[in-house]
C-alpha cells in the first residue's frame, strides 16, 4: 500500500521547510518502511539548506533517527514488522574490500560520494519512494527522516533494543555516535592524555564525553558562544576557551596552555580555517587532530606543510568510525548506562514546529 503521511519538504535552497501530504511508496526487494518515531536535528542538515552541500531539490532532509518498521519488501530476512530501527546514513553492504575490512566503515558500493552531489537522492535502483503534488521527492543520505514514513534500504538500518526509549537512542543515529566515536575509535585517546574539541554543539559534547570515558586527563572545550561551557563542564570538560578572549590565534594559546600542544584535537565544526588551527594546536611531532565537522562543499585547505613533517597526525572520522553491527551495541551500552544522552537533548518539538528547531540551531541554542 502507498501510505500518505505528513513530512516536511525542502522545496529550493534557503527557503523554510513546508508541511506537505507525501506518498511514501511501499518497499521494492532489500528496502523497509519504517515508521519514525523521533528525529534529530544536525548541521549537515541546515548544510544543504543553505547550500553549503550541494544536493537536489525538492527533497526531504534527515538522518538521524529511530523508528519502527512498517513494513519490509522481498528477500528481507534480518529485519521484521515491529522491530525498532535506526536509520544509517553510512550504508553498508556487508560484502565489499571497504566493509570486510576493520580499519574503517565506508562501504565502496553505497559510498557516502554516491549519497552527496550530483548522484545523490535516489535510492540504490536510482528511484524515489517519495511524490508530493505529483512530483518525485528526493531522498537524503539514503534515510530522509523529517518524514513520518520514510523508505530505506536493509544495508541502511540496523535493529536495535525494542525497549530503547527512541526519543532519546535516535541520537545514536548521527551526533552522539560522530562524536562519541571520533575520541574512542578514530582518535583511539589514551588514558592520561589532554584533547581540545573545537565547537561544543551536540558532537562536541559527545567529543567530550568519549574523552572522558577514555581517561583523558585534561579536556579543553573551544567556542566562541560562552553559554555553551557549562554544559561541557558537566560533561567533563576541564578547561573552557574561548578564543574571542584572546588576542593571539588558539593554536598559540592551547600551546602556551599545556606546554607543547595538545595529545589529541577534534575540528566538529566543519570550517577549514578551524582545522588548521586544530591541526596546530596539537604536539608537534605525535598529535594527532580529527577532522568531525563536515567540510562545506566549497572549501579548500591551504596549510603549512611543516605543520605534518615533523610528526603530526591528521585523520577524518566519519559517523565517529562505528560500522551497522555497532550500533545496537551503542544502544545495549546506553541501556546499561554506560553513556547518558538527555544533555544532548535541549528541546523536544512536535514535528510541524520543525522551522522553530532549526532556528534554535542557528541561533546556537
Amino acid at each position: 500500500q502507498v501510505i500518505k503521511c505528513k513530512a516536511a519538504v525542502m522545496w529550493e535552497v534557503n527557503k523554510p521547510f513546508s508541511i506537505e501530504e507525501v506518498e511514501v511508496a511501499p518497499p521494492k526487494a532489500h528496502e523497509i518502511r519504517i515508521k519514525i518515531v523521533a528525529t534529530g536535528i544536525c548541521r549537515s542538515d541546515d548544510h544543504v539548506v543553505t547550500g553549503a552541500m550541494v544536493m537536489p531539490f525538492p527533497i526531504i532532509l534527515g538522518h538521524e533517527a529511530a523508528g519502527v518498521v512498517e513494513s519490509v519488501g522481498q528477500g528481507v530476512t534480518s529485519i521484521k514488522p515491529g522491530d525498532a530501527v535506526i536509520p544509517l546514513f553510512v550504508a553498508q553492504c556487508g560484502e565489499c574490500n571497504s566493509c570486510l575490512n576493520t580499519k574503517g566503515n565506508l562501504c565502496s558500493k553505497y559510498s557516502l560520494s554516491n549519497s552527496i552531489g550530483s548522484a545523490a537522492g535516489l535510492m540504490p535502483d536510482g528511484t524515489s519512494r517519495f511524490t508530493c503534488k505529483g512530483k518525485a521527492i528526493h531522498h537524503f543520505l539514503g534515510t530522509s527522516t523529517f518524514s513520518e514514513y520514510t523508505v530505506v534500504h536493509e544495508s541502511a538500518v540496523a535493529k536495535i533494543d525494542s525497549a530503547a526509549p527512541l526519543e532519546k537512542v535516535c541520537l545514536i543515529g548521527c551526533g552522539f555516535s560522530t562524536g562519541y566515536g571520533a575520541a574512542v575509535q578514530t582518535a583511539k585517546v589514551e588514558p592520561g592524555s589532554t584533547c581540545a574539541i573545537f565547537g561544543m554543539g551536540g558532537v562536541g559534547l559527545s567529543v567530550v564525553m568519549g574523552c572522558k570515558a577514555a581517561g583523558a586527563s585534561r579536556i579543553i572545550a573551544v567556542d566562541i558562544n560562552s553559554d555553551k561551557f557549562d554544559k561541557a563542564k558537566e560533561l567533563g570538560a576541564t578547561d573552557c576557551v574561548n578564543p574571542k578572549d584572546f588576542k593571539k590565534p588558539i593554536h598559540e594559546v592551547l600551546i602556551e596552555m599545556t606546554g607543547h600542544g595538545v595529545d589529541y584535537s577534534f575540528e566538529v565544526i566543519g570550517h577549514s580555517e578551524t582545522m588548521v588551527a586544530a591541526l596546530a594546536s596539537c604536539q608537534y611531532n605525535y598529535g594527532v587532530s580529527v577532522v568531525v565537522g563536515m567540510p562545506p562543499a566549497a572549501q579548500k585547505i591551504t596549510f603549512d606543510p611543516m605543520l605534518i613533517f615533523s610528526g603530526r597526525t591528521w585523520k577524518g572520522s566519519v559517523f565517529g568510525g562505528w560500522s551497522k553491527d555497532s550500533v545496537p551495541k551503542l544502544v545495549a551500552d546506553y541501556m546499561k548506562k554506560k553513556f547518558v544522552l538527555d544533555p544532548l537533548i535541549t528541546h523536544t518539538l512536535p514535528f510541524t514546529k520543525i522551522n522553530e528547531g532549526f532556528d534554535l540551531l542557528r541561533t546556537g541554542k
